[in-house]
């Protein structure tokens, strides 16, 4: 019988890779890598297809022959065209199955950036696909870095969120969750997993560093309008960055509450332990020490 074909889009980016390499693996997925250039696919190292969520005309002729997609989308304002655009294509390409990955957050979460991936979950709904929602909580690979820029200098953590404990997930466990919904859809269909499995302060994994490491390493608080004054001076989505500022305002003044949880999810699809923030930071031993 022939394998159902999976299309795995961001697949350059650091969870999409996850998937697309933990897909490719899955004897019962047939693998697509969605990419935005045919200078990517040529270096992507599996079958890639030319997709680009701002070219419209690129959609119906990339979800050729695809029953299933992991469907990731940048976090900008335009992400609610991109995603109805592609979703609409997905539709009448008779896509079955659709593996969104999200934002955390309960379904009344105050944090606007967070809510408008509900927003895009509704429409995955109301479209009628079959569907797998994923709701990860920080990613661990945050910590090498994040749009380019590094969170860790010369062993400070320079951060916005004052003395919050946040919770985190390995992306390589997002994957993990991922790939398991696309193999069997009969499982997981209609299911929205959440994802955390290590609740940390900053300060709490400067500690783990140090240990782990065997170099000083500190947390350093900053205020989040700092934050916010450079993202807009580098000229980074404004509706986004405003967002984020205001979520890094409440985690500072102590009004964010309710976000220290930590979820089931990962064991309950794979049944095994998911990593620690710990186990994060040894197996990458090498990008941490300077």
């Amino acid at each position: 019988m022939t394998k159902p074909r999976a299309m795995i889009t961001g697949a350059t980016g650091q969870i999409g890779s996850a998937v697309l390499r933990l897909a490719a693996a899955n004897p019962n997925l047939d693998v697509v890598g969605a990419v935005r250039s045919a200078e990517k696919a040529e270096t992507l190292g599996f079958p890639a297809v030319l997709l680009d969520f701002d070219r419209p005309e690129t959609l119906a002729p990339a979800l050729e022959g695809v029953d299933r997609v992991f469907l990731m989308t940048g976090y900008t304002i335009r992400m609610f065209r991109q995603n109805r655009d592609f979703l609409n294509a997905a539709r009448r390409a008779d896509v079955e199955h659709i593996v969104h990955l999200g934002a955390p957050g309960d379904d009344d979460t105050p944090v606007e950036h967070w809510l408008w991936h509900q927003f895009i979950e509704r429409y995955i709904e109301w479209s009628g696909f079959s569907f797998t929602h994923l709701r990860p909580e920080i990613f661990m690979q945050n910590l090498l870095g994040y749009g380019g820029v590094r969170v860790i200098v010369n062993g400070v953590i320079r951060h916005y969120v004052a003395n919050a404990r946040l919770t985190w997930i390995d992306g390589e466990d997002i994957a993990a969750v991922a790939v398991e919904s696309l193999s069997k859809p009969e499982e997981h269909a209609e299911k929205t997993y959440r994802l955390g499995s290590d609740v940390r302060s900053y300060a709490e994994i400067a500690e783990i560093l140090t240990r782990v490491i065997g170099q000083p390493f500190a947390y350093e608080a900053r205020p989040p309008n700092e934050f916010l004054a450079a993202a807009l001076a580098a000229g980074a989505d404004t509706a986004y960055m405003q967002s984020a500022y205001e979520n890094y305002a409440a985690y500072t003044a102590g009004t964010n509450r309710g976000e220290e949880k930590l979820f089931s999810s990962f064991v309950d699809v794979t049944g095994r332990k998911a990593a620690s923030v710990e186990d994060f930071i040894r197996r990458h031993h090498d990008a941490f020490s300077y």
